[in-house]
């Protein structure tokens, strides 16, 4: 019985760690497309449960999927601005279209993507983590202000309440240490909310309307449609979500002193495509590997998958109690722009430190990022630039990431896959040194 509750404990601290980041995601992007109530709790809830599912899938290794390593799989957030684009343009069914698409894409290409990788190396996937990271900004600055078009907008108390929820996460992260440390946005989320309460900005109208149960519901907001450049956006962001999860299916054989081979790789990947296809079909998001949990068990040293699983069953059970997701959607728009802003710019951090490695390795590498984060930011901000283009081309300028994205990969074959006349007669220089000096 005490070791049943130390590793439920267990657990529940990794659904602490990842809690935030995997609610946020569809309160931000509900919240932009404009949701009802009872339609953001449904989207919350039905978030939490496929984390479980996607956590699962992974840790339960078979012959076609999972790579059996104690990973925690969330909605990435490489996708937010990319859905809250295509729901803006194409509406709502188009999100979850693309979303069955990539899904399909991942599966099938999970094989041979070991070979594809080449084209995404951290010049281009630090670029579109970056890129994705700035043009999320505004929507935090918004719902810092109240949320678009509120009556209060710029109040002092919607002002007072953001920067006082990024002040506290800022205190929580720099005082703090260890598991504290990896819940800080989560604390400040429940530390804004409870001032709010008091200065009368919280309506907990949705947790009394909200059911103690529900069943889920495939195409829950309708029938997908399919919008090419939308399919292209969330293959691009699956693609890089691949990459990144790469890096944490290596840190995690790392700990846990498992030999990653190709095969694992694939079988890894097909269970991100199965988590994508499902995030489809029940109406939720893409689902990558998330690496806050691996330095929560770098800190614990418990590299059980059984406490992956467990953390996996509470989620699946935490996604059938509407009330408990509607907790969450009581959260004012302040508040939740304060955690924007921190959440945002650790996305953004994240792009710098993948492209810090690769920066100052030559000239080429910086005329790339230059180039691809001007296009992207560019398109962002105007992007009626290329209405007179056909739309067969529009498809790849309509959207800022896809813009920018593009720009990235083909400048990285242009500059460090072509053969370089510089290069070859480098080569031959070293080679008639060798022969002379021999």
């Amino acid at each position: 019985m005490k070791k049943m509750l130390g590793e439920t404990a267990l657990g529940f601290q990794h659904v602490l760690a990842m809690y935030a980041g995997a609610v946020l995601v569809p309160l931000i992007v509900g919240d932009a497309l404009g949701l009802t109530a009872e339609q953001l709790t449904y989207l919350v809830a039905i978030d939490i449960l496929l984390c479980g599912v996607a956590t699962i899938l992974q840790i339960v290794s078979n012959r076609f999927f999972g790579i059996g390593l104690p990973v925690v799989l969330g909605c990435t957030f490489t996708a937010v601005g990319p859905m809250i684009a295509i729901g803006g343009q194409y509406g709502i069914s188009a999100i979850y279209g693309a979303i069955l698409v990539s899904g399909l894409f991942v599966v099938l290409i999970s094989g041979f993507f070991g070979s594809l990788v080449r084209f995404f190396p951290p010049v281009v996937t630090g670029t579109v983590v970056t890129i994705i990271g700035i043009t999320l900004i505004p929507v935090a600055i918004n719902n810092m202000g109240g949320g678009q078009g509120a009556s209060d907008f710029g109040s002092l108390s919607n002002i007072g309440l953001s920067f006082g929820t990024l002040l506290f996460i800022v205190f929580v992260f720099r005082f703090s240490s260890g598991f504290m440390r990896a819940i800080a946005i989560l604390l400040g989320l429940v530390g804004g909310t409870v001032v709010a309460t008091f200065l009368g900005k919280v309506d907990f109208s949705p947790i009394a309307d909200a059911s103690y149960f529900h069943m889920v519901e495939p195409f829950y907001f309708g029938m997908p449609t399919f919008e090419l450049p939308a399919i292209l956006t969330m293959i691009l962001v699956a693609m890089v979500s691949l990459v990144e999860s790469t890096g944490v299916y290596f840190a995690l054989g790392d700990i846990t002193k498992k030999k990653i081979a190709e095969k694992d790789l694939a079988k890894g990947y097909r269970a991100e495509g199965l988590a994508i296809l499902l995030g489809g079909i029940f109406n939720s998001f893409p689902y990558t590997a998330f690496s806050q949990n691996v330095g929560l068990i770098q800190m614990s040293g418990v590299k059980s998958r059984k406490i992956i699983f467990i953390a996996g069953v509470m989620l699946i059970t935490l996604g059938f109690v509407p009330k408990i997701a509607a907790v969450t959607t009581i959260i004012p728009p302040s508040v939740l722009g304060g955690a924007m802003i921190a959440m945002f710019g650790m996305v953004i951090a994240q792009g710098i430190k993948m492209l810090s490695t690769v920066i100052t390795d030559s000239q080429d590498n910086s005329m790339i990022i230059a180039c691809s984060v001007g296009i992207g930011l560019g398109v962002t901000v105007v992007p009626e630039l290329f209405v007179q283009l056909p739309s067969s081309i529009q498809i790849l300028t309509s959207n800022g990431i896809v813009a920018g994205s593009v720009t990235a990969i083909v400048l990285n074959i242009l500059f460090n896959m072509l053969p370089s006349r510089k290069r070859k007669h480098s080569l031959a220089s070293i080679k008639e040194s060798v022969i002379n000096e021999g």
